[in-house]
């Protein structure tokens, strides 16, 4: 006898399935953040060098080093940032969505260390000599310029002394960003301004005992007054950046890969919805139904996770895919053995679902390994590949194996099936009399 309450249950299932995901699904995607490859933007991997040399490149030290690219970043209105450290010696920055790629360069690898000195480069204050954040742009003579606070207006009051009392032009304090070894004021002076490495040199006449201290430089503009500002609050590097390889991603081209990439998806996974109806019969419109939900679980576990999306996690989740077929395959397989053996519906379903669990499971480990392995040892869109990798094989065995069979067991269990092997893609002239 038919057990009907099964068959119902089965539809109840999929009509709860297909509801869930219809209403959710965009709301799922929308939430998904993209990585540059995808929305276009700019990437960057430098090495990192101690900035004095008695300083040793610790752990510590990089971590300092990227809390500091963070503050940075923020200058320039990128959301969702990644920095990540490479090895002993490497950072790799990845900008998704930044349209100034020139600005990002400048305002990642500068020192930011801005020190006072004297026309013969004589140091006599740096950044150490000033209110941590306290950089702020204001305006004199509707003209942007940036104030900076002193932790000790008594130094300056000394130093404003001794210059003002020099010779023209010698008495003037020159200010610059990231002095170099070998620079000259006297070199630099005789340049162009907009070409000349010091910020301003404004002439000493008289003590100066304030506690702030205006930056005018050569005539700011309001975005370059800004960034000077963020520079001076975010601090200084305590390392040292040269880039060894850097990468961008135009907008208009990530969007037309992201499109691609989709479009090509969907024609593969319809592809193989196709075969497994066609081959598989009832198993394949179970298998079809456990994929569609796999597919929607994992950008739901993805979006958990917090995690960006970049083609190579695109070629993972399609792996995936197919990891779960064959998941599938191997199981209906089995199933069709044991039918064409002679046994009934039921002890098929039994045994090939037993005798299939070994094969999927060593299968989904040694993958789970290797994915493992590109994760610990990969760069940035390696390890995004191997996180979309391990992600896509958890839930396709959950959904594959699990999913799957308890869907299908209501129709076998409900004994709708018995005497149509036709259904499992078996035929009556294939079954062995016993």
């Amino acid at each position: 006898m038919v057990k009907k309450g099964r068959i119902v249950a089965f539809f109840l299932i999929v009509l709860l399935l297909g509801g869930l995901i219809g209403t959710t699904v965009m709301g799922v995607t929308k939430e998904i953040k993209l990585g540059l490859d995808l929305q276009g933007g700019f990437e960057v991997l430098y090495e990192v060098t101690p900035a004095q040399e008695d300083q040793e490149l610790s752990q510590d030290l990089l971590n300092s080093t990227v809390s500091a690219l963070y503050k940075r970043i923020n200058v320039l209105g990128v959301s969702e940032p990644r920095i990540t450290i490479e090895g002993e010696d490497r950072i790799r920055v990845q900008l998704a969505g930044v349209k100034d790629q020139n600005q990002a360069r400048e305002l990642l690898s500068t020192q930011a260390e801005l020190t006072f000195r004297t026309t013969d480069d004589e140091e006599q204050m740096s950044g150490a000599d000033l209110k941590e954040g306290a950089a702020k742009v204001v305006f004199d003579n509707n003209q942007p310029v940036v104030q900076v606070t002193l932790k000790n207006p008594e130094k300056f009051a000394n130093i404003t002394r001794e210059i003002s009392q020099l010779p023209q032009p010698d008495n003037r304090l020159v200010i610059w960003l990231d002095y170099e070894e070998g620079d000259s004021y006297q070199e630099e002076v005789t340049k162009p301004a907009d070409e000349q490495k010091f910020i301003s040199d404004p002439a000493v006449r008289t003590v100066l005992s304030q506690n702030t201290v205006v930056i005018s430089g050569p005539p700011f503009q309001l975005e370059e007054a800004e960034n000077l500002k963020e520079l001076l609050n975010a601090g200084s590097l305590p390392v040292q950046l040269e880039e060894i390889y850097s990468t961008s991603v135009g907008a208009q081209f990530g969007e037309q890969s992201l499109n691609k990439t989709v479009l090509a998806g969907f024609i593969g996974i319809g592809l193989i919805f196709l075969f497994m109806l066609f081959y598989y019969r009832l198993p394949g419109a179970i298998a079809v139904i456990t994929l569609s939900v796999y597919i929607y679980l994992i950008l739901v576990v993805f979006n958990w996770m917090n995690a960006v999306l970049t083609l190579p996690g695109i070629a993972a989740l399609i792996l995936g895919v197919g990891m779960a077929v064959d998941a599938n395959i191997i199981t209906y397989e089995r199933i069709k053995e044991e039918i064409r053996s002679g046994k009934s519906i039921m002890s098929a379903f039994k045994a090939g679902g037993r005798r299939s669990f070994t094969t999927i499971f060593d299968a989904n480990i040694t993958t789970l390994i290797a994915a493992g392995v590109l994760f610990a040892y990969g760069t940035s869109s390696v390890k995004g590949f191997a996180v979309m990798l391990i992600t896509s094989i958890t839930v396709s065995f959950l959904t594959a194996v699990w999913g799957s069979r308890i869907l299908l067991g209501l129709w076998v269990k409900s004994r709708a099936l018995s005497k149509k092997p036709g259904l499992f893609g078996v035929k009556e002239s294939e079954i062995d009399e016993l």
